[in-house]
């Protein structure tokens, strides 16, 4: 078939050229249509459920919502976790399914389910979706900063949810606006309930009278004199004279009015979260995008509606700030890659240059790269694959070697229209160039197949690790196999045009190339009597690697360089928001005494429409980074330091990497450790007992109790008997209760298209622990005091208990410095060492986890496809000592990676192992191309079996294989220069690992396949040279073009 490619190729010259050409515009206009973005999609399928259950307390919340919930959605197919976190008025469930399900029919089975649970929650509760979010799904936060001196925070509440909210919604892409600081306005009616008594006027006659207040009716249709109109009663009104004035009582009683029991104005609803920026109150949005949506695009859109917005904001208002914007990340990380592909490029330019000395060889070597770039974005256009770091890595880390088929094809070309021209009778150019191609046509072939057969590993990675690496394997793979579909039909067409003729042609090689023949030569004369020595020490060299590989500090991910940081401050639980709130802006103020901060936001609580349930306790701070000379080590050290005078815990991390830690095991750390059990005390204990232990473990950092502890609460006891003496049902009572002491939204007052809740509830002096007692309950014997009907002590109960899997869980989280391997290991110990009550367990989670899983999945995969390129090359060769040979370059390429590793000071982690992967490919084509030319010589070239023969088969491939490995090595450069730079974080590792491979397996493999074909080859080559002629039946050269008897020609399947 690919003889046909070749040959058809040169036939429809101007066809091929022609298609090419299209290919080339047609990937040029894919890629500016493709979306852009920081990461692939990293979303594993979940759906969020968000219960608001009033004022419940936690462990009312848990039993009558979060466990009926839970048990209904436990069982549905594909799930894989549930999460689930019960908190005061609130219950989040998280449902987490299976990689690669359809999130749309994941929300329709939870939707089903919801329809049959529904009846066993409290009356009033209906739990809710989360908007279809994606985990790189913040992509924005902006800042309306409140100055209260100017303007008042009610304002600007509003003017972020009825202004800037909808108009950001209204973009296509966005999933959701979550607003957090500010006051948002509430009509508020407090009772007054002394006015009631006297006045004899009840709850349920205040309650019917405003559930009617501000409505307005239909009076259907009238026709008068063929004229139809339409009647409207119209009672709406946001006036609050006419509230006042509302008639609460009117049967058969004096009328009294609404001011006359209760106290009525505009007031800021009870707030459960805070924000603010630079250390001033401010409101943040957080803007979220659709899963499928561009970044890039989407960001550039809300910054034209900010900067519309910001034409009409109301007075005292400033402009709108971007506190964190992905775009700028993405921008860089991309920028960054797309700048090592280009001086990549030019890498491989130059070393081309030094080794052809010629221009046209150049050229027709490097049309191979746009071309086989440009093909691989229309593939990905094509596969739904976006533009991000990791498929440009693989681009980048394939840039060198898209060259090596051309390079092979083109030395080759020129080599054999160097030696025609030397003849009595030349052979017709057309033909030279046809035979050269397809002499190494079969060496590309399989080299191509090994790259791919490599990879294998790289496509079987499930998790999050297959996400990120699976389309950087894509990218390599289709990019090789496109630079292989170009070097068997454009390159030889090239070749064609530009070589036979070429003035030079007649000239040897250039001086570069003389002068490393020259010592390629000293070097083979003086070592091929030492074989056995220099092996021997390849072989220890080679030990002594693989010995050196336990040794190395393991790692999930390299730690990524965001320019942003998210860091975590919470206060002991029970704290009240306005004590957060100070705690935070303390922070603030530390945070910007630091000269490389640039700004700081803070979000302190929850947000209303928020899917995080943190308490008030809880502060989340996004911090804004300018470079600096300091290391980013140095930086964060610098920022513990300033936070560490706070009384409260603190936690330094990412907004991208929290998220990542978040989805592998749903804490916000690089470690997890979880305790499940049933008794809240029992596992607050052990989690104690436990944080003592570990808190002298080496390289452990930010080591921190999740926050579940006792927080005060006024419990109310009811008493049964006395209840029901006075005639009142407990029902009735609670509820009364929870009207009087919570508040119950009534209605909704409608100005425009604005609308704000008319709550009815005690004023707030009523609410105190001192005046509960007294409160006026009625009964069908009148009001009485509550402390008639019941006990009120002040006690403690949990701020929120967290469920998974339908066990309850406490949570130590912490991250790591240093070897993270040691620290791991220190921790099982610890964990090993805990005595544990019956029906509680230990469970370690996090990063670790997936990088130990990939491992041994790439390293069984790995196994499997050395055993399947064993299988392809002894297919080929028919002989076990050759194919040995060949694949002996893969444990001389494991001696630079690992001295690279060594010597950069990097981790062995997932993108490291990924370079393993990628280097013996390259390193084993070597290996063919040199032992398929010394089998080449000796059948048909007439050279026998002695040290000529090492000597000349190892000189006429020193270009080629020099070429090829340096041009792949030296184009990684740009990615070994500034390894923390955003987007070369994950590809630098590989980078590194490669190119030390590339080093040691190039200079090695110089030196050493030859004597190891020198010391082991003759008798598989006597055998291979038996079997030749059976094999040649039938397989001439003629294939239709032009008929020749030279013998290179019959080598086509051969090299």
């Amino acid at each position: 078939m690919f003889n046909w490619l070749i040959t058809q190729s040169l036939q429809q010259r101007l066809l091929v050229l022609g298609f090419a050409l299209a290919l080339s515009i047609a990937g040029f206009v894919a890629m500016k249509q493709s979306a852009v973005d920081v990461f692939p999609d990293l979303n594993k399928p979940t759906v969020t459920l968000l219960t608001e259950a009033g004022g419940m307390a936690a462990e009312e919340v848990e039993q009558l919502v979060s466990l009926p919930l839970e048990q209904a959605l436990s069982g549905m197919p594909g799930v894989s976790r549930v999460r689930a976190v019960a908190s005061a008025g609130l219950s989040v469930l998280y449902l987490e399914f299976e990689w690669g399900s359809d999130i749309y029919r994941n929300r329709q089975m939870v939707v089903e389910r919801l329809s049959q649970v529904q009846s066993q929650l409290p009356n009033g509760v209906v739990p809710q979706l989360a908007p279809v979010s994606s985990i790189m799904g913040e992509i924005l936060l902006i800042a309306l900063p409140i100055d209260p001196a100017k303007v008042d925070p009610m304002a600007v509440r509003e003017f972020a949810d009825w202004v800037v909210r909808p108009r950001l919604l209204s973009i296509p892409g966005v999933a959701q606006v979550v607003p957090i600081g500010g006051e948002v306005r509430q009509y508020r009616v407090e009772l007054k309930l002394n006015q009631m008594q006297q006045l004899g006027v009840s709850q349920v006659e205040v309650f019917a009278a405003l559930e009617s207040f501000g409505a307005n009716t239909s009076g259907g249709f009238l026709q008068v004199a063929g004229q139809e109109y339409l009647i409207r009663q119209l009672g709406r009104s946001n006036d609050l004279a006419d509230l006042k004035s509302l008639l609460v009582s009117v049967d058969g009683k004096p009328p009294v009015q609404l001011q006359q029991v209760a106290n009525i104005g505009i007031a800021a609803a009870v707030k459960r979260g805070d924000a603010g920026y630079q250390g001033q109150p401010a409101v943040i949005l957080s803007v979220q995008k659709q899963p499928t949506a561009d970044t890039l695009a989407l960001t550039a859109e809300v910054e034209l509606a900010i900067a519309d917005l910001g034409r009409q904001l109301p007075p005292g208002l400033t402009s709108p700030k971007f506190l964190f914007r992905q775009a700028d990340f993405i921008d860089n990380s991309i920028d960054n890659v797309t700048l090592a592909l280009r001086d990549g490029a030019l890498m491989v330019v130059v070393v081309l240059a030094l080794f052809l000395m010629n221009s046209r060889t150049t050229v027709i070597s490097l049309v191979a790269i746009p071309l086989s770039l440009l093909t691989t974005i229309l593939i990905f256009k094509y596969l739904g694959l976006t533009i991000n770091t990791m498929t440009l890595g693989g681009l980048a880390i394939a840039l060198g070697e898209l060259v090596d088929d051309a390079v092979v094809d083109v030395e080759n070309v020129l080599r054999r229209l160097k030696e025609n021209r030397q003849k009595a009778k030349p052979l017709p150019a057309l033909q030279v160039v046809l035979n050269a191609s397809k002499e190494v046509r079969s060496g590309v072939v399989y080299a191509t197949m090994i790259v791919v057969l490599v990879f294998l590993p790289l496509f079987a990675l499930s998790g999050i690790e297959g996400r990120l690496f699976t389309p950087l394997g894509i990218a390599y793979v289709v990019s090789i196999l496109a630079s292989m579909a170009v070097a068997m039909t454009v390159t030889p067409v090239l070749c064609y045009y530009l070589l036979p003729n070429m003035p030079a042609i007649s000239h040897g090689d250039s001086k570069v190339v003389r002068q490393l023949k020259i010592w390629d030569s000293h070097l083979l004369h003086w070592s091929l009597p030492r074989a056995r020595g220099l092996l021997a020490a390849a072989g220890i060299a080679v030990l002594v690697a693989i010995a050196m590989l336990p040794t190395f500090e393991r790692t999930f991910l390299p730690p990524f360089n965001e320019g942003t940081l998210t860091i975590n401050v919470q206060a002991k639980p029970g704290t009240s928001l306005e004590t957060s709130v100070q705690i935070a802006q303390l922070a603030e103020q530390q945070l910007m005494a630091v000269p490389e901060v640039v700004q700081v936001g803070r979000r302190t609580g929850r947000a209303e429409l928020d899917e995080y349930a943190e308490g008030v306790h809880y502060s989340e701070m996004d911090v804004d980074l300018r470079p600096s000379k300091r290391s980013r080590a140095q930086v964060l050290a610098a920022i513990r330091q300033q936070l560490a005078v706070l009384p409260a815990s603190v936690s330094v991390g990412q907004p991208i990497s929290h998220r990542l830690d978040h989805l592998l095991s749903g804490v916000r750390a690089e470690i997890a450790i979880k305790i499940f059990g049933d008794d809240l005390t029992v596992l607050r204990q052990l989690a104690q007992s436990l944080q003592t232990e570990l808190a002298d473990v080496p390289g452990l950092t930010d080591l921190q109790l999740e926050k579940q502890v006792l927080i005060p609460q006024l419990k109310i006891q009811l008493d049964y008997q006395r209840a029901a003496a006075l005639g009142v049902t407990p029902g009735q009572l609670l509820n009364q209760l929870q009207q009087l002491l919570d508040g119950v939204k009534v209605t909704e007052i409608i100005e425009q298209n604005r609308r704000f809740a008319l709550l009815v509830k005690l004023p707030e002096l009523a609410r105190s622990p001192q005046s509960v007692p007294e409160l006026l309950i009625e009964t069908n014997q009148g009001r009485i005091p509550l402390s008639q009907v019941a006990t009120i002590t002040q006690g403690d109960g949990p701020n929120q208990i967290s469920r998974e899997n339908s066990r309850r869980r406490l949570v130590l989280s912490a991250n790591t410095q240093g070897d993270r391997s040691h620290t791991l290991a220190d921790i099982r110990q610890v964990i090993a060492k805990l005595p544990l009550p019956e029906g509680y367990f230990v469970q370690l989670e996090g990063q670790f986890q997936a990088q130990e899983q990939a491992s041994r999945t790439m390293a069984v995969l790995a196994m499997l496809s050395m055993l399947l390129i064993f299988m392809l090359l002894y297919s080929r060769y028919q002989s076990l000592p050759l194919t040995w040979m060949i694949m002996a370059n893969i444990p001389l390429a494991l001696i630079g990676s690992v001295l690279a590793l060594w010597l950069s000071g990097q981790p062995l982690s997932v993108a490291a192992m990924v370079g393993f992967i990628t280097v013996s490919g390259i390193a084993t084509r070597n290996g063919i191309l040199k032992i398929s030319h010394y089998l080449n010589l000796l059948k048909f070239e007439g050279e026998q079996f002695n040290e000529a023969l090492i000597i000349r088969g190892a000189l006429e491939r020193l270009t080629p294989v020099l070429m090829t490995s340096l041009v792949a090595a030296f184009a990684l450069l740009p990615l070994l220069v500034t390894a923390d730079a955003p987007g070369k974080e994950l590809l630098y590792p590989v980078a590194v690992v490669i190119f030390g491979g590339l080093i040691s397996a190039t200079i090695l493999d110089t030196l050493l396949t030859p004597l190891m074909f020198w010391r082991y080859g003759k008798r598989s080559v006597q055998k291979f040279l038996q079997q030749l002629p059976s094999q040649l039946t039938g397989n001439g050269a003629d294939d239709g073009l032009l008929e020749t008897s030279d013998a290179s020609s019959k080598t086509n399947d051969y090299i």
